[in-house]
């Protein structure tokens, strides 16, 4: 059995095919309980729980070389939206190319110049110069302006980078938060940061691959191509 799944009473093959539906399709761990065991394979939920904490972090990060090229257009739209954890609301910042395509994303229990500093800070880091964002669209929040220029001063972000605040161009990035609260809802509110951060990752490496950002890197057409791709980043090879 491979490493990865070593002492797991189940095919590294099931695991992930569970993992996979559950971020892609917004489902509940109830429900997908019971669709596995259509299919013949008796799992309880809770276990599947537990493969969505281990696992779907680890996709993101195997897939993230895959999944997040550096955008042609340079142009972003960052915004943040609300997850509700432990009871408390907490901000999701994402960022989006004009074309709609998954830059980067950060979980963070404030809403702060620091936080969005934070954000942009991993969402560049890796990029070449000519990489980065030549335009950058947020809504009129100051911290965002506060971030931009402290990251232009520590020489991160190019001078010449324009920080726009413009309403409409970021229709795109909240239809996307639409997109995605749709995987979230069945939740009905995280545990802990910790849960919660683990699950999104899942489901945002998994909008990534369904907007296509890995289809050249695709063994085959289609879904089974994207089902290969993620099946090779932990050593299973179909025959």
């Amino acid at each position: 059995m491979n490493s990865d799944f070593k002492g797991r009473h189940f095919r590294g093959e099931v695991i992930l095919w569970a993992v996979r539906w559950y971020c892609r399709y917004g489902i509940s761990y109830r429900d997908l309980e019971t669709m596995l065991g259509e299919r013949g394979v008796a799992v309880d939920h809770s276990t599947i729980y537990r493969w969505v904490q281990r696992y779907a972090p680890e996709m993101e990060k195997r897939l993230r070389w895959y999944w997040k090229r550096p955008s042609i257009w340079r142009s972003w739209r960052v915004d943040e939206t609300y997850v509700k954890v432990a009871g408390e609301w907490v901000y999701l910042y994402r960022a989006i190319d004009k074309m709609g395509d998954t830059i980067d994303f950060y979980l963070s229990p404030t809403r702060s110049a620091k936080a969005a500093k934070r954000f942009l800070g991993k969402a560049l880091n890796g990029l070449k110069d000519w990489e980065k964002p030549l335009k950058i669209n947020t809504d009129k929040a100051p911290a965002y302006g506060v971030a931009i220029a402290e990251l232009k001063e520590e020489g991160k972000l190019p001078d010449k980078t324009e920080h726009r605040q413009v309403k409409y161009l970021n229709n795109r990035i909240e239809a996307d938060h639409g997109k995605l609260k749709i995987l979230i809802k069945p939740v009905r509110g995280f545990k802990t940061m910790k849960t919660a951060y683990a699950t999104i990752k899942g489901f945002e490496v998994m909008r990534a691959l369904k907007k296509g950002q890995a289809a050249f890197w695709q063994y085959g057409g289609g879904i089974m191509g994207e089902v290969r791709l993620i099946e090779r980043q932990f050593g299973i090879y179909a025959a």
